[in-house]
């Protein structure tokens, strides 16, 4: 018997507005990895992409031209995240359960590298709001995983929004910052916060129905 089948994490429930021309992005790429690159390989670049995300932004902190390279990163972490589980499937390396923590821990790890990125950029003062908005990402990633455990299903598309989406707001947001700099920090950070906090507490409000209903059906 097939073990993997019972894995929903093997699976993501949902999509994106992005997802129909993704598909056709990873099938067109995915012949063209060379056979010496791995799905092991390919997961982890991301902790290349991270750390050159820090060294970029540190740069960056003297010459903003320097977060171009950023919004590369974020375009090449794409490609490997895209392209990692879809080659581990074409040529059945097996690691299903691997794949998913390593790609998912390490998706975290880009996601801070980002966050301390855009601290190192900033005007000083802003240290409590970064920590909130470390705290309200992580939040995000925390209940899919929480709901994901309760249900076998591994849901990180909302409302027609996923990562790839997120992605593409971080490049829109490194070319605001390259055109009018860091200086209006302070009223973008904390409107940023607010919103992440609304968009969160309405997930967890229909997460936690979901479950709600599931357990009365199952009771």
């Amino acid at each position: 018997m097939d073990k993997t089948k019972t894995f929903g994490g093997a699976q993501k429930v949902g999509e994106s507005i992005l997802s129909k021309p993704e598909k056709a992005l990873r099938g067109f790429l995915v012949p063209l990895v060379p056979g010496w690159l791995q799905t092991y390989h390919l997961t982890m670049m991301t902790l290349v992409w991270s750390g050159l995300n820090v060294w970029f932004f540190w740069l960056a902190k003297s010459d903003l031209n320097w977060i171009w390279m950023v919004s590369i990163m974020v375009v090449l972490q794409y490609i490997t995240d895209l392209l990692d589980g879809a080659v581990g499937r074409e040529r059945n390396t097996g690691l299903i359960k691997w794949g998913f923590y390593m790609d998912h821990f390490l998706d975290y790890v880009f996601l801070y590298s980002i966050t301390l990125g855009y601290y190192l950029i900033a005007p000083p003062g802003f240290e409590l709001q970064f920590f909130i908005l470390l705290g309200l990402l992580s939040c995000f990633m925390i209940n899919s995983f929480l709901s994901f455990g309760a249900t076998n299903e591994f849901q990180i598309h909302f409302v027609g929004i996923g990562p790839t989406e997120f992605r593409i707001l971080l490049i829109g947001i490194n070319t605001i910052i390259f055109f009018i700099g860091t200086g209006y920090t302070k009223y973008f950070l904390p409107a940023i916060n607010i919103s992440l906090a609304i968009v969160l507490i309405g997930l967890i409000i229909i997460t936690q129905r979901n479950l709600w209903k599931i357990d009365l059906k199952n009771r």
